[in-house]
């Protein structure tokens, strides 16, 4: 039996390794590939080393089109983006939860059938809506979609429902309004869940290409990932370039996952244990 455990033991991380190299492997040749000349790069077959490291590409991702303002864009695109659905998203979570009122499910099912939509369905009126308040071209267009979410609130909510009723029984009985039960009680507690809400708003606001293109046609307002789409030519794409640019656009959210993906993991576990 021994024998037979430690065999299938190794074969289990043998696999865990094959399946971290074919995910990390497409990182690699990203990192490689923006070390290469252009030459190098277009070379078939493919070569893997460069001969000589590039590092100038990375300088002419900053000297070839405004980089360092695509940056500053998606920083503050995302960081009011996950602060809006942080606070907006536990409001409803918590009323969801944790306030009983007449037809609170069926609101809720309502809420969620949001979800069942596909997102490109929401392009065209939201469109009309920027364009009706005058905010074509702006960042304010590039926010005010993504303040809320109906994913955000049904996750917040399981962490919710999971909290004891003598918390919040408890917090009555010293005179707390609902706003103080959520704000000083049930929101310190309900870390976990936020921390995941928040590590998936900056993943899904940071890598946003389609709404950027469609509502924004100047280029001091475009995000990293509209930004990066103009490096690739209809004809030829320097992909050194797009490489080098693709890696400094990435490092951000490889870095906030490194950090808090123990935080993450966990609030995905939580999130599932009571509905």
């Amino acid at each position: 039996m021994d024998i037979i455990s430690k065999r299938r033991k190794i074969l289990i991380h043998a696999l865990l390794i094959l399946g971290a190299l074919v995910m990390v492997g497409p990182f690699l040749w990203m990192v490689l590939t923006s070390l290469k000349t252009l030459a190098e790069a277009s070379q078939v077959p493919p070569k893997i080393l460069p001969t000589k490291l590039q590092w100038s590409n990375y300088k002419e991702v900053f000297t070839s089109f405004p980089f360092a303002e695509f940056y500053w864009n998606t920083f503050i695109t995302t960081v009011v983006k996950t602060v809006g659905q942080l606070f907006l998203c536990s409001l409803a979570a918590y009323a969801f939860a944790r306030i009983k009122f007449p037809g609170r499910n069926f609101f809720f099912i309502l809420y969620l059938s949001v979800l069942m939509i596909p997102p490109q369905a929401f392009l065209v009126p939201q469109y009309q809506i920027i364009a009706n308040l005058g905010l074509l071209n702006t960042l304010s267009a590039l926010v005010l979609p993504g303040l809320f979410s109906a994913f955000g609130t049904f996750l917040l909510r399981q962490f919710f429902l999971s909290m004891p009723d003598e918390l919040e029984e408890a917090a009555k009985i010293d005179g707390c309004n609902h706003f103080q039960i959520y704000w000083k009680i049930m929101l310190p507690l309900a870390k976990p869940g936020l921390i995941a809400l928040a590590i998936f708003t900056i993943i899904w606001s940071w890598n946003d290409l389609l709404w950027p293109l469609i509502v924004n046609s100047s280029p001091d307002k475009m995000p990293l990932s509209a930004g990066l789409s103009s490096l690739q030519g209809q004809y030829s794409t320097n992909y050194p370039i797009l490489m080098a640019g693709t890696f400094l656009a990435s490092w951000p959210l490889i870095v906030i996952f490194m950090f808090f993906q123990k935080s993450f993991v966990e609030g995905i576990a939580l999130s599932g244990k009571k509905g």
